[in-house]
């Protein structure tokens, strides 16, 4: 009994941290109390195991190294400051204006207020990436109104809670940021990689709002005339936007030959400060060139957008990293809180408290996650997740619906920092065998989490909005009617159509991967390259190369008639033949062994290390032949080096001149025809360019 159990320590260790979850311990508790219970088992069973167990009390001493690696961590430190910032924005009132000024420019349009809270919610999740600041002030502001002007119960507390949980899925969201740290990516890459489909879940928010003002026109009327305080004035705002493009356009043209590729950058930028200062003053001064929806639309607008672009666009841009972006972001809310007056009340001291407490939450957990898992690592946990799931039928395909049902089923009880640090750190090393991009898979488990907000009977998201919705009847301020409350039942099943959206778009990512791959960039086509090389180059470039440094290599003259030896041109290194025998030897005559041929040089012929060349007969002399030297000594490797000594007299007809070998002192000569056998090379005397292609093997399949 006690053998098995060792031997199954880790699906035994994993189902009760389940039933630890179930019963309601708090998430850091029962990671670390089941971590450190089954590392005392483990140590006892150990020598039961048969191997499988890797645990020893020695290993607790590495606990204190573990914890500061996870507090020292700097990825992390954007956690509180992107918190900060979006309590900070919470409280400095850009919330009800965003949503005033966006309401009243869609307000004329059937269904208008549902789509000014999703785009507003896509603003704020885009400055904030705080779940719970967006959907209590969105519940806070928009709801009342969207129930004024008979909105639908079910469609208004649906649409503002699903448009909070944007936060979790468009940079710069606080998922991101975990999911890329148990990952080991970057933030920039995850960023990045989320961003399309984040856009795209929020048209297809906006395109589900369409088509029920098309099945239920009743369910979501334009807001009533008397109630666009702003006026019309649409034809001012298009005027204006047409002018800021054009003044971009016209910036980016005089500003391209001095800036380069930054022009496209700093022209926009200009053109958008130019209008938002010529907002400021039509309103201060009361010209009125713009109409007062054109004024209000730009000056409440470009605030959010600009702090955007200080955050995400630095870090596009690889200005600035993640935690040095969040904090900008902290210090722009702040002066956006500032400059309008918001920062009394005590909004810092609240920040900060709320930010610790977060804060502290996520790195309770966490070191509850590092205990589990060096005991789970222990017990070679991790192998057995991996084996189980790669062992799935389907391939990656079938790795990634399985996958995406756990976590779409775990999603009902725990929330997304329980789920990114207990669940990815098992999936991953499965999904990287298989050979899956890891920034795919991450935000694929982001969009999947998204749906634990968004889950009745859990989901964070309509606790949120059930805490801020009318429990009761209450008397309206502005008509003084007397309305209904928001039943729990109502954004229960208001949130239903949201989650069907988010589990359409887990497919499409899965389906389509290219929506987020576009991180990586544009994919550069290698299979026809041509490189040409000029004709002199380094001693006659690689060939010949260190297969010719028989003689003298440098340059220096070699004995009378042997030609200057050099670095080599692509000639014949490897075991080139030695010189040609006369067409009419003498028989009678002594033969003098060649040296041997060459190696280690260029890529002429299969090469030939240290092997004699055969012996060639030598024309009739009176006197006894002298051997040659050796024509390319480090590849001979049965011959001494001859390192630029001078070269013995030739025993030997010269041979015709070699193509251009070159030396340090000669002409470089790349891409030569190959040396003449049985010379280690020859000065250039001239230059010609010759092209050649390289062929390149196409690129190795991803494991």
């Amino acid at each position: 009994m006690m053998e098995l159990i060792a031997q199954n320590m880790a699906p035994i260790m994993f189902a009760s941290l389940v039933v630890f979850l179930l019963l309601g311990y708090p998430v850091a508790f029962a990671l670390a109390a089941n971590g450190l219970l089954f590392f005392v088992i483990g140590v006892e069973l150990a020598r039961l195991s048969g191997g499988n167990i890797n645990l020893s009390w020695n290993l607790l001493q590495a606990m204190p190294d573990r914890l500061w690696g996870l507090l020292s961590n700097e990825t992390l430190l954007a956690i509180p400051f992107f918190t900060f910032m979006g309590i900070v924005l919470e409280k400095s009132g850009m919330a009800e204006d965003l949503l005033d000024t966006v309401g009243q420019l869609f307000g004329p349009v059937r269904g208008g207020l549902a789509y000014a809270v999703i785009i507003v919610g896509a603003l704020l999740a885009a400055t904030t990436g705080v779940v719970a600041a967006s959907v209590i002030a969105m519940g806070l502001i928009s709801l009342p109104i969207m129930l004024r002007y008979g909105y639908d119960r079910r469609i208004a507390s649906g649409t503002i809670a699903a448009s909070g949980t944007l936060a979790q899925i468009i940079p710069p969201s606080l998922v991101l940021i975990v999911l890329a740290d148990q990952l080991g990516r970057s933030v920039g890459d995850m960023y990045k990689g989320a961003m399309i489909p984040g856009l795209v879940l929020t048209g297809f928010y906006m395109a589900y709002i369409f088509v029920m003002t098309i099945i239920r026109p009743n369910s979501m009327p334009a807001l009533p005339k008397e109630a666009r305080t702003l006026g019309s004035g649409v034809t001012s705002l298009l005027v204006a936007l047409g002018l800021t493009g054009a003044l971009a356009y016209a910036l980016f043209i005089w500003m391209y030959p001095s800036y380069g590729t930054n022009a496209d950058i700093l022209a926009p930028s200009a053109a958008v400060i130019v209008i938002y200062v010529l907002a400021l003053l039509d309103r201060t001064l009361k010209t009125n060139v713009m109409s007062r929806l054109a004024q209000q639309v730009i000056i409440v607008l470009i605030p959010p957008l600009a702090l955007i672009f200080l955050v995400l666009g630095t870090i596009f841009l690889g200005i600035a990293t993640p935690t040095e972006g969040g904090a900008m972001g902290a210090v722009g809310a702040l002066i956006l809180a500032g400059a309008k007056g918001r920062l009394g009340g005590g909004v810092i001291p609240q920040a900060l408290t709320a930010t610790t407490r977060l804060s502290s939450f996520v790195m309770f957990i966490l070191i509850g996650a590092r205990v589990f898992s060096l005991t789970f690592y222990g017990v070679n946990g991790h192998i057995w997740v991996e084996h189980l799931l790669t062992s799935l039928p389907g391939g990656q395909y079938g790795f990634l619906i399985v996958v995406s049902i756990l976590v779409f089923l775990l999603a009902f009880f725990l929330d997304f920092f329980e789920l990114a640090f207990i669940i990815v750190p098992l999936l991953a090393p499965a999904a990287e065998s298989l050979g899956i991009d890891l920034i795919w898979f991450g935000v694929l488990l982001g969009v999947n989490m998204q749906t634990s907000f968004m889950h009745p009977p859990f989901g964070f998201s309509l606790f949120f909005l059930r805490s801020v919705a009318p429990k009761v009847p209450y008397k309206d301020k502005v008509t003084g009617l007397m309305m209904e409350p928001v039943r729990t039942g109502q954004i229960y099943w208001g949130a239903v159509p949201y989650v069907c959206i988010q589990l359409v778009m887990v497919g499409i990512v899965m389906a389509f991967p290219g929506l987020v791959m576009h991180y990586k960039g544009p994919a550069i086509d290698t299979s026809n390259v041509e490189v040409s090389f000029p004709a002199g180059n380094l001693g006659g470039g690689l060939g010949g190369g260190l297969g010719g440094l028989g003689g003298n290599p440098f340059g220096a003259p070699a004995a009378p008639g042997a030609a200057p030896g050099g670095v080599g041109g692509l000639g014949n290194p490897f075991g080139a033949p030695a010189a040609p025998a006369p067409s009419q030897p003498d028989a009678a005559a002594p033969t003098a062994p060649l040296a041997p041929a060459g190696g280690l040089g260029g890529l002429g012929a299969p090469p030939n290390f240290g092997a004699p060349a055969a012996p060639a007969p030598v024309p009739a002399a009176p006197a006894p032949a002298v051997p040659a030297p050796a024509s390319g000594n480090l590849g001979a490797l049965d011959g001494a080096p001859n390192f630029g000594a001078p070269a013995a007299a030739p025993a030997v007809p010269a041979a015709p001149p070699a193509p251009a070998a070159g030396g340090l002192r000669g002409a470089p000569n790349w891409g030569a025809a190959p040396a003449t056998p049985g010379q280690s090379g020859s000065a250039a005397t001239g230059a010609t360019t010759e092209t050649i292609t390289v062929p390149i093997p196409p690129a190795p399949a991803a494991n």
